[in-house]
Order: structure tokens, then C-alpha cells, then sequence
């Protein structure tokens, strides 16, 4: 189980996209609570992305809503944590 580390760009770009639409609220709620138990679960698509965002990865919340994240080792214990970079609709976070 790896824990998530949010980014203050996550928590702003969480709450704006949580504001424009309620219900998808849950739909990430869910998501990174799956995120937690297993990044590669099946249900949220994850997918190492390429070009300008290469080493970073993506996993989907809903039909048009992306998590941006990194895989990293925390310093002070050794353990890898899911650092929360983004969040938003496919056009946003790309």
C-alpha cells in the first residue's frame, strides 16, 4: 500500500473541478482510495505518459476526468508514495 502525497496544484485544481461538477466528487474519492490499495488496478486505466510529461503517469476518475501523478521514494522512510500532481478533464491536465 502506498500513500498519496498531495500537491497544493492538486488540492486547487481538485477543489475547481469538485466545484464544477458535485457528483465527481465521489468518482475520485473512489479513485484514490483504489489508488492507495493498488495504482495498477484494472478499473482506473493507469498509463505512463510520454513526450513533454515523460516519467509521470496518468489514471482516469470517470469518463472525462485524469489523475497526473508520480511514483517516488520518500526520503525520510524509504517507501514509495504517489505524489498527486494534477487532476482535471483530459484537455486540462495534457
Amino acid at each position: 500500500m502506498r500513500a498519496l502525497v498531495l500537491t497544493p496544484k492538486f488540492i486547487r485544481a481538485y477543489r475547481k473541478s469538485v466545484k464544477r461538477d458535485t457528483g465527481r466528487q465521489e468518482r475520485i474519492e473512489a479513485a484514490l482510495r483504489q489508488m492507495e490499495l493498488d495504482i495498477f488496478a484494472s478499473g482506473l486505466g493507469t498509463y505512463k505518459l510520454s513526450g513533454s510529461m515523460a516519467g509521470l503517469w496518468a489514471c482516469s476518475c470517470g469518463y472525462d476526468c485524469r489523475i497526473v501523478f508520480s511514483l517516488e521514494i520518500d526520503q525520510a522512510t524509504g517507501s514509495e508514495v504517489i505524489l498527486l500532481l494534477d487532476i482535471g478533464t483530459h484537455q486540462e491536465v495534457y
